[in-house]
């Protein structure tokens, strides 16, 4: 029985396929069959007409990615070949932390994900074993462990810790934007009326627990920047 949230993805191949509309009903009466009953809600749907044999030039696929990241969903597919066939592209997903589940096969993403997280959790097993060895062989020996003793950050790695953060702000505003801009297409164009968009769809706030006119004016800035061309590109 279906629980949760969910991001539906659908693809069919060919244009003849999209226009017929065959190979999506088939999709979609499959996901209606797998969300029949249970506690669940579909968050956003996708639909893609497009080569399974890419998985760069997928703009709906990036699309569901983001949505699934934005509200905290699960992505759903009809048939777990309409997703990818490509191994690294669904280690991808697991390493950005995206459930996905085909209906087909609900447990598709373990059998194959699944299986390849499990030898890299094998290989950091083995490396926090042989760390902790070697900080138990260094405390035998009676060096000091634990604690900053009078240690400081450099400047370096502030500066990077500074990077990392605008670095997690600005993926989380480019995910943001296609919803943003959905908003502001249904007639939501004022600070207050975004805000209360993006409380009714669920989504988590920068800080707090609802999202504030400033909120959305810092987010709303940061993607205008993420936008905008770079100083080299105006130039030239």
């Amino acid at each position: 029985m279906a629980q949760g949230r969910f991001v539906v993805y659908l693809r069919v191949s060919t244009q003849k396929q999209g226009r017929s509309g065959l190979g999506l009903e088939a999709q979609q009466r499959a996901v209606t069959d797998y969300l029949n009953g249970g506690a669940w809600s579909v968050a956003a749907e996708f639909t893609e007409i497009e080569s399974g044999k890419s998985d760069t030039n997928r703009p709906q696929l990036q699309r569901a990615i983001q949505a699934c990241r934005v509200y905290g969903a699960r992505l759903l597919i009809a048939k777990f070949d309409r997703l990818s066939r490509d191994a690294h592209f669904l280690l991808g997903l697991e390493k950005a932390g995206i459930e996905f589940v085909a209906t087909d096969n609900p447990h598709a993403n373990r059998l194959t994900v699944g299986i390849m997280a499990l030898v890299a959790d094998e290989e950091r097993r083995a490396i926090s074993a042989r760390t902790k060895a070697a900080l138990a062989a260094a405390k035998a020996r009676g060096v000091k462990l634990g604690g900053d003793r009078g240690a400081t950050l450099s400047t370096e790695a502030k500066a990077k810790g500074v990077a990392a953060l605008k670095a997690r702000a600005d993926s989380r505003a480019a995910d943001l934007a296609p919803i943003v801009a959905d908003l502001r297409a249904s007639g939501a164009t004022s600070l207050r009326s975004l805000a209360a968009g993006l409380n009714r769809a669920g989504i988590a706030p920068p800080r707090g627990t609802t999202w504030s006119p400033m909120a959305v004016s810092r987010t709303l800035a940061r993607i205008d920047t993420l936008s905008s061309p770079s100083p080299r590109h105006r130039a030239a």
